[in-house]
């Protein structure tokens, strides 16, 4: 199978974002396809891209004839495919701690302030511009007091969410403290989740994944 790897992404895209980060930790080279999520009434409407994502949403990942989507499972083929260096440990207690994790974040929190449910409760429930920013700062702190439970103090923190080497669980808490910093939520309530920011802000497989890194990013 043809490895050439093709990442359809939005710069601000948190899912996407997710996936960025996975590709960097395993070394893939990838070329990169910008759906612009906004313009035109949002690309991902296109029926070309919903012939590739029937969702319509991004991150779509081709892989040769394949073509992947949702950015959890992206990542846990991603780690099937390309084994090392690992998403997810090795033991089946930790694999379901790290997958909790990053469930929390990716299916608990971000859902509830991602694009397309913003546009809903603007465009269709005309709901108001502080209401729904103080409905996206309530559910990433809720969602984020409980990640700061789970990783703070358990034994199997690290430097990183498991252990000291970054993984799945640490792919999906940068992308949603980028996001939470956007909305402005407020963050002094969980300083294992900041400092495991930093630890991974500090690698260069992070840094190339963020946002303003990317060729779609708007000039400043």
């Amino acid at each position: 199978m043809n490895d050439q790897l093709r990442l359809h992404s939005y710069w601000r895209s948190s899912a996407s974002y997710r996936v960025r980060i996975g590709l960097n930790l395993k070394g893939l080279e990838y070329e990169t396809v910008p759906v612009h999520l906004v313009r035109n009434g949002g690309e991902q409407h296109d029926p070309a891209y919903r012939a590739l994502n029937p969702q319509g949403l991004v991150p779509v990942l081709q892989h040769g004839s394949r073509t992947l989507t949702q950015s959890i499972a992206i990542l846990e083929y991603l780690d099937e495919v390309w084994p090392r260096p690992n998403l997810l440990p090795t033991t089946a207690r930790d694999r379901h701690r790290v997958r909790a994790i990053a469930q929390t974040i990716a299916c608990e929190i971000h859902p509830l302030n991602n694009l397309r449910v913003l546009q809903y409760l603007d465009g269709t429930w005309n709901v108001p511009q502080p209401e729904r920013e103080g409905w996206i700062k309530h559910w990433i702190v809720e969602g984020f007091t409980a990640v700061e439970a789970m990783l703070r103090e358990h034994p199997a923190t690290g430097v990183f969410c498991e252990g000291d080497t970054p993984g799945l669980a640490d792919c999906c808490l940068i992308p949603q403290l980028y996001n939470a910093r956007r909305f402005g939520a407020p963050l002094e309530a969980f300083p294992t989740l900041l400092r495991i920011e930093r630890a991974c802000l500090e690698l260069p497989e992070f840094d190339r994944a963020r946002p303003e890194n990317q060729p779609d990013c708007p000039p400043a």
